[in-house]
């Protein structure tokens, strides 16, 4: 019950988390607050796919917008009965709620895969993935940071923001899992009454 409940306030979380996804991850385009790094392309190339603007950002942004409309009581009727009409927003709601799963999931795999990759900066043998190799073993071994040395302090700079956007995007995930469970719960709990109700069972 408390799960259904909370299917029309789950749709809200998600726009400040899609919101603070799209910020943060413009900020990886400017490390140490420089926007010259981004003007010569020396930037990660996870930071290209544009995971965190467009598919937890900008997509997850644009399906909570509709999955809050379709739970208005304003919403256009697309059948007579009052039954029909809500199992047809649950089948919509549904599916734009799988469609967040994969949005926030393929974001969470890239971000989880930049961070063990670690950052693209400059060492003594030149710009390069230096940390590639050691399978995100980096990320304790504190001391090999300063082998980056430009951009000044990228390391912790990609380990925040990274770790930010990979807790950004699993909460989305986690909603969108909920919102999903949410309607199927709804659709078939109000099929079954409506079924008992007309006298089937």
């Amino acid at each position: 019950m408390a799960l259904e409940t909370c299917g029309s306030c789950l749709s809200c979380l998600l726009i400040p988390l899609a919101l603070w996804s799209i910020v943060v991850n413009i900020l990886l385009y400017f490390p140490n607050g420089k926007a010259s790094y981004a003007a010569s392309y020396q930037l990660p190339n996870y930071v290209w796919y544009f995971e965190g603007i467009c598919f937890s950002g900008v997509m997850i942004l644009l399906l909570a917008v509709i999955l809050i409309a379709l739970e208005c009581s304003v919403f256009y009727r697309c059948c007579q009965s009052d039954s029909c009409n809500k199992t047809y927003r649950s089948f919509i709601s549904i599916v734009l709620a799988l469609l967040g799963v994969a949005f926030s999931g393929y974001s969470f795999i890239i971000f989880t895969l930049g961070l063990i990759h670690g950052p693209f900066c400059n060492s003594s043998d030149g710009w390069d993935y230096i940390f590639k190799d050691t399978a995100g073993g980096y990320l304790t071994d504190y001391s090999s940071w300063s082998r980056c040395t430009e951009p000044a302090n990228v390391v912790e700079w990609n380990i925040i923001l990274l770790s930010v956007l990979i807790a950004l995007s699993g909460l989305q995930l986690i909603i969108c899992f909920l919102k999903v469970a949410a309607e199927l719960k709804r659709t078939l709990c109000g099929t079954y009454s409506g079924f008992v109700q007309a006298g089937i069972l």
